[in-house]
């Protein structure tokens, strides 16, 4: 049954400081510094489908996604005849954190790529690409297998429409595809990326459930920064060749693009990475809609988004979203992991700039729990904090871990 989450339950679960941004003195976003106008009355308001997964055994976890899919209106007007294009996140590549497998805590999980390339071959999609920008010159195949991912299953699973590429460069493109944001851009006015992004019918967004030490939280928007070619964008740009990280020209701004490759917008903002990556992110967001946004927060990690942050922990909040709307998405899923998706730019848990607030106020999509339907599991039953100590909570969540030498996920 659908429920809304009202104002009431947001006080309760320690939310209510949307109300907050209302008052005078606290940060704006940054889009009315250059003024643009609010949209955020008018921001698309879809809604947003929450299912208890307790298991990625692959039956019952299909089971569950066609519900949550469902609940949105089912895929098969999106997909059927189509090529669907799959951003994964499988960031940093293959690893462990507190020796577990990192499709246990900080990728994706493979159970779900078969179980959502299952739905979309069901809903008669012609073809479906996973997509995601790898530190290795091996083929996808390779990296995945080498992480522990079974990639003939997910082949079978999607019957056999599945293929995979890696979009850290032009790949066998003859050229790399521009796209555009609507309004300008908050930092970059336009993207050069692998053309498949734009040679694609649907595109989709299947991330996990996670805090970020730049972002805030990353999940379906944040997931997309990985659009961005190390190829154009890395540390070593322009080099087609490239394996290296994109800090030092999107993070830090220590380098320009290279010639030919749209350049940054001028700005007298704090030129740091808490203002820079919210921006990166809500410009590509833009740039690239999302169709479809499916999010793993079956198992997960806590205090940052892979084994490089320090403070990182396994959890398993059990749960699983999905929406038409990858803002709205987010929006559900920062409060399920009970932050306020409204913070004012700064505002735990935003290091710097809040890039759902950003998105809102440019009318990409709408981030008050209060406007958005939650269908499914009610949001309140849903609310699993990632950080505690940090909510007016009776009860901390019973899975919480304190370190990664407590007792691990079984």
């Amino acid at each position: 049954m659908a429920n809304l989450f009202h104002r009431r339950d947001l006080l309760k679960s320690g939310l209510g400081a949307a109300g907050l941004l209302l008052a005078p003195g606290l940060s704006r976003s940054r889009a009315a510094e250059r003024q643009l106008p609010d949209r955020s009355a008018a921001a698309p308001c879809l809604p947003v489908a929450i299912q208890r997964a307790t298991t990625y055994d692959p039956q019952p976890l299909r089971q569950t996604l066609d519900r949550a899919l469902d609940l949105i209106g089912g895929i098969r007007k999106l997909v059927e005849g189509k090529t669907v294009t799959v951003k994964i996140n499988v960031t940093g590549g293959p690893g462990t954190l507190c020796g577990l497998p990192g499709y246990r805590t900080y990728h994706v999980h493979p159970s779900v790529v078969a179980a959502l390339c299952g739905a979309l071959a069901d809903a008669g999609a012609r073809r479906i690409v996973i997509v995601e920008s790898q530190y290795s010159a091996k083929t996808p195949e390779e990296v995945l297998s080498g992480g522990g991912w079974d990639v003939r299953a997910i082949r079978a699973a999607g019957g056999q429409r599945v293929t995979f590429e890696d979009t850290r460069n032009r790949g066998a493109w003859p050229s790399y595809a521009r796209l555009k944001v609507p309004w300008g851009g908050f930092l970059f006015p336009a993207f050069d990326v692998n053309a498949r992004y734009e040679k694609t019918d649907v595109m989709v967004s299947l991330a996990k459930l996670k805090d970020h030490a730049s972002a805030g939280v990353t999940m379906a928007v944040k997931n997309l920064f990985g659009l961005a070619p190390s190829a154009l964008y890395g540390s070593d740009a322009p080099n087609e060749s490239s394996l290296s990280n994109r800090m030092d020209l999107l993070h830090s701004g220590k380098r320009t693009v290279p010639a030919g490759v749209p350049g940054e917008l001028p700005h007298s903002w704090p030129d740091d990475w808490k203002h820079r990556v919210p921006r990166v992110t809500a410009d590509l967001a833009a740039a690239r809609p999302v169709d479809l946004a499916v999010v793993d927060g079956i198992e997960t990690n806590r205090g940052g988004e892979g084994p490089w942050q320090k403070s990182v922990e396994p959890v398993r909040p059990g749960l699983l979203f999905a929406g038409r709307n990858a803002v709205c998405t987010d929006a559900i899923c920062a409060a399920a992991m009970g932050y306020d998706p409204q913070a004012p730019h700064g505002s735990f848990p935003f290091p710097g700039d809040n890039h759902l607030l950003l998105l809102s106020q440019v009318g990409v999509g709408a981030i008050d729990p209060r406007r958005l339907e939650v269908r499914g599991l009610p949001l309140e039953k849903a609310l699993f904090p990632f950080n505690p100590k940090r909510l007016p909570l009776d009860e901390p969540a019973a899975s919480y871990r304190t370190s990664c030498t407590a007792r691990r996920m079984a």
